[in-house]
């Protein structure tokens, strides 16, 4: 392997709007933890502060993972796509859940024959979690 310095390879944001797909994995364990997005303040927190942080469609504002749960994601490692198009980012997952249904990954379920079977234990309750202070 060769190591070149290339910038042509960043992320194509080609505005401050544009949303690039951000899957997260464990650097531990190469499993998916999730898909977000990024646009480019959420690419330029993620590499000052080395925690993920991403664009939240639903709230249209930038989302640092663990915000709420304190299950933040440390960036270990960034690749990005032959198109640079979509962004990986391998990560330390603290607290061990990065979905916000408690799980330890988005895809916790799985398709049979029979239907959707979940795959993996909660690590947290959400409505613990996520409950709006008294």
């Amino acid at each position: 392997m060769t190591a070149v310095n290339d910038p042509g390879e960043v992320p194509a944001f080609s505005g401050p709007d544009t949303l690039l797909p951000a899957i997260a994995q464990d650097a531990a364990t190469g499993q998916v933890l999730m898909l977000g997005y990024m646009n480019q303040a959420a690419w330029e927190q993620t590499l000052a502060t080395g925690t993920a942080v991403y664009f939240s469609r639903s709230r249209q504002r930038l989302w640092k993972k663990g915000e709420s749960s304190g299950h933040v994601q440390q960036v270990q490692a960034i690749y990005v796509d032959c198109d640079a198009d979509t962004i990986l980012l391998q990560v330390d997952q603290v607290g061990g859940a990065a979905c916000h249904k408690g799980y330890p990954t988005c895809f916790f379920r799985k398709w049979n024959s029979t239907g959707f079977t979940v795959e993996f234990q909660r690590v947290f309750d959400p409505q613990e979690v996520y409950r709006k202070p008294d």
